[in-house]
C-alpha cells in the first residue's frame, strides 16, 4: 500500500483528506501541535490503516527529525502533503499594524517549515512520489489583511514551482482548496458566520482526484478538478 505524510492532520482539511486515503488503504504519518487533538484523529484513522501520530509544531527542527524518523520506518514516502498552516493573528491586521514577530511566525511555519520537511524526507520519496503543497487564492489576491498570510503563501507558490523544475521527475503540486468552514477561516474572520462555506470532507473528491489524475506541476484549484463519473 502506498504511504503519505500530512501536516496538520488533527483536523480540517488535513484530518479530512487523511481519513479518505486511510479509507483507501494509505498508510500515514501524520503531525499536529495538540497531542489531544492528534490522538483522538489517530484512534479514528487506526481503525482503517497503519497510523503514526507525531505531535510538535513544524517549525522546530527535533519535531521534523522525529516526523521523518517515522517516515523512515514506513521506508518509502508516496504523497507528502504540507497543509499545516498559521494565519499569524487575528483579526487579521493592516500590514501597517502587523508585529514583525508574527511575520516572521508566518514565514517559518508556512514557508520555510515545508521547505525543511520535504529536505528532511528527500531520501524516502518514491521516484514518481508527489508534494502537494496547500495555498490560498490569498496568495494571488490583495485582500486587505491578508498580507501576512497571502505573502507567505505566494512564496509557498514559487517554492513549489521551483521544486518542480529541480526534480522533475516528481508531481510538485501548490493547491488552493477554495473557503472552507474550518477553523482556521473562522480565525480569520471573529465573530462571522460562515457557515456558507463548504465542509473540508466536500473538498477531498477533487484533491483526489488531483492526486489519481497527476497533471503536470503547477498551482491548481480544487474547483477546476473534474470528478469521475
Amino acid at each position: 500500500m502506498p504511504n503519505a505524510l500530512i501536516t496538520g492532520a488533527s483536523r480540517g482539511l488535513g484530518y479530512a483528506l487523511a481519513a479518505a486515503l486511510a479509507r483507501q488503504g494509505w498508510n500515514l504519518v501524520v503531525d499536529a501541535r495538540t497531542g489531544l487533538d492528534l490522538s483522538r484523529a489517530v484512534t479514528e484513522l487506526s481503525r482503517h490503516t497503519h497510523v503514526t501520530g507525531v505531535t510538535g509544531d513544524v517549525t522546530a527542527p527535533a519535531h521534523r527529525r522525529r516526523i521523518a524518523g517515522a517516515v523512515a520506518e514506513l521506508g518509502q514516502l508516496d504523497l507528502l502533503v504540507n497543509n499545516a498552516s498559521t494565519l499569524g493573528s487575528s483579526p487579521l491586521p493592516k500590514l501597517a499594524d502587523a508585529r514583525l514577530g508574527d511575520m516572521e511566525q508566518v514565514l517559518r511555519t508556512n514557508v520555510v517549515a515545508p521547505l525543511a520537511i520535504f529536505q528532511s524526507v528527500l531520501p524516502y520519496l518514491a521516484e514518481e512520489a508527489t508534494i502537494l503543497n496547500i495555498t490560498s487564492d490569498a496568495s494571488i489576491e490583495a485582500y486587505q489583511g491578508w498580507g501576512m498570510y497571502g505573502s507567505s503563501k505566494a512564496a509557498l507558490d514559487h517554492l513549489s514551482a521551483i521544486l518542480a523544475v529541480e526534480h522533475p521527475r516528481l508531481r510538485v503540486y501548490a493547491l488552493d482548496p477554495g473557503d472552507m468552514r474550518t477553523q482556521m477561516h473562522q480565525d480569520a474572520f471573529p465573530g462571522e458566520d460562515i457557515s456558507d462555506r463548504p465542509d473540508p470532507e466536500d473538498v477531498v473528491p477533487r484533491i483526489l482526484a488531483l492526486l489519481e489524475q497527476r497533471p503536470p506541476s503547477g498551482r491548481y484549484r480544487a474547483s477546476e478538478m473534474v470528478l469521475a463519473r
